[in-house]
């Protein structure tokens, strides 16, 4: 017994000149550090008295901070920055679903302001403006040098006004100018509607609203349907879905999961980390689901269509997404402000990041230019070509068939014209029905 203490108390006194051997060198070095700080705060508050003092014109010494307190946070990544109080009141504003402006979603690359993707129905998608583009000049004054607030704040103005963009655009050789007036953009998160047998969700934003919208707006398309038997898939669209709160991507991605992953986060600290789990219940009743993506899909869109894709529980279609992998926490600050910061990264269920690579479609389909149709100048040369042996006149009748069976057959007719239809208006949403249609046929031949 004496042995074991003597050796216990051996190894204390080893254990503490060990940690006073290591310690010494780091404390030293920590305070070297501080010291080094505090030497470049001191720096800091000398160009600030010296800016302040004999700047060539006077200067607004709270501008002056401000600028200084956003260009540390955007010198860290293009989604990091500094809010002032109307910047903060606003982006509470964006998330409730209402404000003021274009409708557009952008970053910065580059020293440019880069379209992230229009929003449905806004003056801008109405203008034209697309995925990709870059917005060089507002209203004849480049933008480039300009932080990416102080850009998109030379965008605002009041309802009604105009303003003017230079465009560049892959593969236009000349930037180009977009008349736009600015509105209030009323974003509706989620529409819901029947393409034939299939219910298509297009969700345009993730803020308060886009669950409760989901949910709803899936069970009226039900009801209309006649009931989910009657339902052969669904098709989520998110393209052009520049992304929002976290929270609304995990209730989405859970509305057609049961169990297992649906996203961590990962800061720089590992027990930060976080993980959410999908919770019993499937909105689609187990149907097939179809994610529609582009490149202006981001952020929680990305988490959606990588949950559902790492669980097979979807097909994704469409081109590769945005690939903006990082969290952000809005951290209120005093004066009304706050600082939006990455935090974390996230990694969809199969442990993958998506940051700078974004959501590979499992199918890679390109959305074709819209090509206008060519005026007919001989209408009736046209129509001789759609004629059938039933406009012949005297033609005999089919007498196999009975009247139901009939109407059945105009029916499908129909709902085939319709595709069609559909394929020249939105040829990925058409490939996403189509996709639904095979896979509903073969869970019915399986049958």
């Amino acid at each position: 017994m004496k042995k074991f203490v003597m050796a216990a108390i051996g190894g204390t006194l080893a254990g503490a000149v060990l940690t006073t051997q290591i310690a010494g060198p780091l404390l030293a070095q920590e305070a070297e550090n501080k010291g080094s700080v505090y030497e470049q705060l001191d720096l800091f508050g000398d160009i600030f008295e010296r800016v302040r003092a004999q700047y060539v014109e006077d200067v607004d010494e709270k501008d002056l901070i401000e600028a200084a307190i956003n260009g540390m946070l955007t010198s860290l990544d293009p989604h990091s920055s500094y809010l002032s109080a109307n910047d903060a009141d606003d982006m509470r504003v964006q998330t409730r679903g209402e404000f003021g402006g274009l409708g557009i979603e952008v970053t910065q690359e580059e020293g440019w302001v880069k379209v992230v993707s229009p929003m449905d129905e806004t003056p801008a998608a109405a203008a034209g403006i697309q995925a990709g583009d870059f917005i060089t000049h507002v209203d004849g004054e480049s933008v480039l040098g300009l932080t990416l607030d102080e850009a998109v704040e030379m965008m605002r103005g009041p309802v009604g006004s105009e303003i003017i963009i230079t465009v560049v655009r892959e593969g236009v050789e000349q930037p180009f100018d977009v008349s736009i007036i600015r509105d209030t953009i009323k974003l509706t998160a989620v529409r819901a509607r029947l393409q034939g047998d299939s219910v298509v969700l297009r969700v345009t934003t993730f803020n308060d609203q886009t669950y409760p919208n989901l949910e709803e707006g899936l069970r009226e398309a039900v009801e209309e349907a006649g009931g989910m038997e009657n339902v052969n898939g669904f098709v989520i669209d998110l393209r052009n879905n520049p992304g929002g709160l976290l929270s609304q991507a995990i209730k989405v991605s859970d509305a057609f999961l049961d169990t297992g992953e649906i996203v961590s986060t990962r800061g720089r600290d590992p027990q930060d980390g976080e993980r959410y789990n999908a919770t019993a219940g499937d909105l689609a009743g187990g149907k097939p689901v179809v994610i529609l993506i582009n490149g202006g899909s981001a952020s929680a869109s990305e988490i959606v269509a990588g949950a559902l894709q790492d669980h097979h529980r979807a097909v994704v279609i469409g081109t590769k997404s945005f690939g903006k992998g990082s969290v952000q926490t809005v951290m209120p600050l005093r004066g009304d402000g706050a600082m939006r910061l990455t935090t974390a990264r996230y990694y969809t269920p199969s442990g993958r990041s998506i940051q700078a690579l974004g959501i590979s479609p499992d199918i890679v389909v390109e959305q074709p230019p819209v090509v206008p149709a060519p005026e007919a100048d001989d209408t009736d040369a046209s129509d001789r070509f759609n004629r059938s042996e039933a406009d012949l006149r005297g033609s005999l009748d089919n007498d196999s068939l009975t009247e139901d069976e009939r109407q059945q057959i105009e029916d499908d007719r129909a709902k085939a014209e319709a595709a069609a239809a559909l394929r020249v208006e939105d040829y990925q949403l058409a490939y996403a029905i189509d996709i639904l249609r095979g896979l509903s046929k073969l869970a019915m031949d399986a049958n």
